[in-house]
């Protein structure tokens, strides 16, 4: 009887010594690791600080772990910080206590490992009439504007409307431009003074869609006992919130539909976009879909925006209160518009 020779790659596992399986497995493990625990894994011993090393470059590289079509790499020519550290989901997402772990900067990087992130990012409903039969929002196999029932975008109104989840059309609907990811190239780039800022890299065209404001979607109460933290967190530390309360005033004018959208731990690369009192370059649009529960705040090019230009927009009116207003919740502006006021809106949550 003959004997077969195992694989070659069976061959090398059955050579391996402890410490190369360690590293082995090491290769595995250090990728759901945060930057605090990375350095610290890294100076234990030189094979893993060469695995640290590359994992810190391969998440500079590309900030969406590849759940977005492009990447998005980070660039800093000021201090050290090589990236900035936070969970990635291209969509709203429940609040999580604690954060997921995520996979990042690993070999095969695909954003497959996250734990509940990538995956039932978007909330959404089955439409369906008084007898139980399930309804489409619209029945188009190919929608056209002036034909489509679901409304499109019209000179870039505050508030549209698209095809969705309740509709017979599929994602290469053209009214559906904010449901296909990020597809303009963008990078985010340290500052000296505003930290961590996205970037156009290259020219992007007035109107087109730029990314949505994604991140977990919180209560009032828990928004409020978040910025709560936050401002403890700011005051004794260097700390960047991204919490964003958006209102929209229904129909009926006595009352508005408040959402809470926090980036702050779990985001995307809208968490970058900073303030800018002229107004900036980007349009907001609260989007609302077919069959979607929520709407989604969406950015979209206010203007041509040129290659190397930031992204920017008004986070809101800076009041007379928020002037003069001396505790520790007032935040200088670092805009650089001609019209700066010197303080970033703020308001009680």
């Amino acid at each position: 009887m003959q004997h077969q020779s195992p694989p070659p790659a069976k061959r090398r596992r059955l050579g391996e010594s402890a410490a190369d399986k360690f590293l082995r497995c090491a290769k595995f493990i250090l990728p759901w690791l945060n930057p605090q625990e990375l350095a610290v894994i890294s100076q234990t011993c030189k094979p893993l600080s060469l695995i640290s090393k590359s994992i810190t470059l391969q998440r500079s590289l590309n900030a969406t772990r590849s759940l977005e079509t492009l990447t998005v790499p980070f660039h800093n020519s000021i201090d050290s910080q090589r990236y900035a550290y936070f969970v990635y989901t291209p969509f709203q997402i429940p609040s999580s206590s604690p954060p997921p772990r995520q996979w990042w900067g690993g070999s095969g990087d695909d954003g497959s490992k996250s734990e509940n992130v990538s995956e039932g990012g978007r909330f959404g409903v089955s439409l369906v009439d008084e007898l139980g039969e399930r309804k489409f929002g619209c029945e188009c196999e190919k929608c056209e504007e002036g034909y489509c029932e679901c409304l499109g975008l019209e000179g870039m109104e505050e508030i549209g409307n698209e095809c969705g989840f309740g509709c017979g059309c599929g994602l290469d609907c053209t009214n559906r431009v904010s449901q296909k990811g990020i597809l303009v190239r963008l990078k985010i780039v340290r500052d000296v003074k505003k930290g961590w800022c996205l970037y156009a890299d290259q020219f992007i065209k007035k109107g087109q869609f730029i990314c949505e404001y994604a991140g977990e979607l919180l209560t009032t109460d828990e928004a409020r006992r978040r910025q709560k933290l936050y401002d403890k967190l700011r005051s004794t530390q260097s700390f960047s919130s991204a919490l964003l309360v958006i209102r929209e005033h229904l129909p009926s004018g006595q009352a508005c539909l408040r959402i809470n959208i926090d980036a702050t731990r779990i985001g995307n690369v809208a968490r970058f976009i900073n303030h800018s009192c002229d107004g900036g370059n980007l349009s907001t649009v609260l989007l609302r879909s077919s069959g979607a529960l929520l709407p989604r705040l969406c950015f979209f090019a206010a203007r041509d925006i040129v290659a190397e230009e930031e992204l920017s927009f008004s986070y809101g009116e800076v009041s007379i209160s928020d002037k003069k207003n001396g505790d520790n919740k007032k935040l200088n502006c670092s805009c650089g518009s001609p019209c700066c006021l010197g303080t970033l809106p703020c308001e009680n949550t």
